[in-house]
């Protein structure tokens, strides 16, 4: 509409308040049509100089998981396809009874965690890459431990839809109250995997720590759907972490370049990937106009440029007052530790508590709030206050 001067003043008055009327509607109801700008970008720069990496064993080179014992002993996997028990001391020997392993590219023997009952029930749970016809899926499998021996090994998950492709296995592990949560990557298949319930990748599950499905997971009874999933259109989860204080399930996975993604997991909700992301192509492309999208999941905070995320442990200020509570994270591309603290209005503040460490691939905290870190090539180290 054009507006001239030979218009009556009171036309004039009356089509100004019909705009400004128009416009007050539009930002009433844009909260409603999309999500609000997400944290994110570059995390603050603070280094916490209290802090300390104490080396407990330079044996496992490349320590994908960690798993802490009652006794204070270490289950530690190399992504080769070995498991390494470490003692209090730091020496290493090697477990015996793995199947076998399906060790290209980023899959191989990866995640690990011991039942919180390990000393009435010696069950330890395991994400693996399995070996499927001419390729591999990710798998899920417990075994108990007798001494240096592993027996009873059982599948309790294997995915569908086995591939060659080398990447984006996912896949971190985390019991809490008799269930298993565990991820599985979009397996380098982004088009068809992560939007898609009924086939495994770019997905979190939800099992009893037997396996059996719980009949309230959000998909039971839909026919088209794996009754499993508890979230999806997810990337590569990377970190997974159960925060007891708060009740929540939190998140990372990669991103492509740029958009790494921190994300507070909710039963039956999709985060988007690939209709919605921060990040674009490898090669400089775009993936998608959206960063955000209505009916999916925006995180609560992004990383761009990428950071690699690896590995994630919940902090407490009891035993690092330092750093107060949050969530530690690692970064394989810039060898860091992250500090991320959720805020109550869903965001997440993120900065860099401790930098030139080398690729950091795990990490886990004690049931005494102590965390250990896997660096590759360097080992297993304590991180002291």
């Amino acid at each position: 509409m054009r507006i001239t001067t030979d218009l009556p003043r009171f036309k004039i008055h009356q089509v100004q308040l019909m705009l400004t009327l128009l416009l007050l509607a539009m930002s009433i109801f844009l909260p409603v049509m999309a999500h609000a700008e997400v944290s994110g970008g570059k995390a603050t720069s603070a280094p916490d100089s209290s802090l300390k990496l104490e080396l407990v064993s330079d044996v496992v080179q490349v320590p994908w998981g960690i798993a802490v014992l009652p006794d204070g002993a270490l289950l530690v996997t190399e992504r080769s396809g070995k498991l390494f028990f470490l003692d209090q001391e730091g020496a290493a020997r090697q477990i015996a009874g793995l199947p076998d392993i399906w060790s290209e590219g980023q899959g191989g023997l990866l995640d690990v965690v011991v039942h919180p009952d390990f000393e009435q029930v010696p069950w330890v749970y395991f994400s693996y890459s399995k070996p499927v016809g001419n390729g591999s899926h990710t798998a899920i499998a417990r075994a108990k431990l007798y001494g240096e021996i592993l027996t009873n090994w059982e599948d309790l998950y294997i995915g569908s839809d086995p591939t060659r492709k080398t990447q984006h296995f996912g896949s971190r592990l985390v019991l809490h109250d008799g269930y298993l949560f565990f991820t599985i990557g979009d397996r380098g298949n982004r088009d068809v995997n992560p939007q898609d319930l009924s086939r495994d990748g770019g997905k979190v599950y939800r099992l009893h720590d037997d396996g059996r499905v719980p009949k309230d997971n959000p998909f039971v009874g839909d026919a088209k759907a794996l009754s499993a999933v508890w979230s999806y259109g997810h990337r590569n989860p990377q970190g997974l972490v159960f925060e007891k204080s708060t009740g929540q399930l939190w998140l990372h996975e990669h991103g492509p370049r740029g958009g790494d993604e921190l994300n507070l997991i909710k039963a039956g909700a999709n985060y988007g990937w690939p209709l919605a992301t921060y990040g674009i192509n490898y090669w400089g492309t775009s993936i998608t106009d959206d960063k955000t999208l209505q009916g999916t999941q925006a995180p609560a905070w992004h990383w761009t440029p990428s950071i690699a995320p690896s590995g994630m442990a919940v902090v407490n200020n009891t035993r690092y007052p330092s750093l107060g509570s949050g969530l530690l994270v690692g970064s394989l591309k810039f060898g860091e530790l992250h500090l991320a603290q959720p805020q109550a209005d869903g965001s997440a503040t993120m900065r860099v508590v401790m930098s030139d460490l080398g690729r950091v691939r795990s990490l886990v905290s004690a049931t005494d709030g102590t965390v250990y870190v896997g660096i590759t090539g360097s080992g297993v180290f304590r991180l002291q206050p």
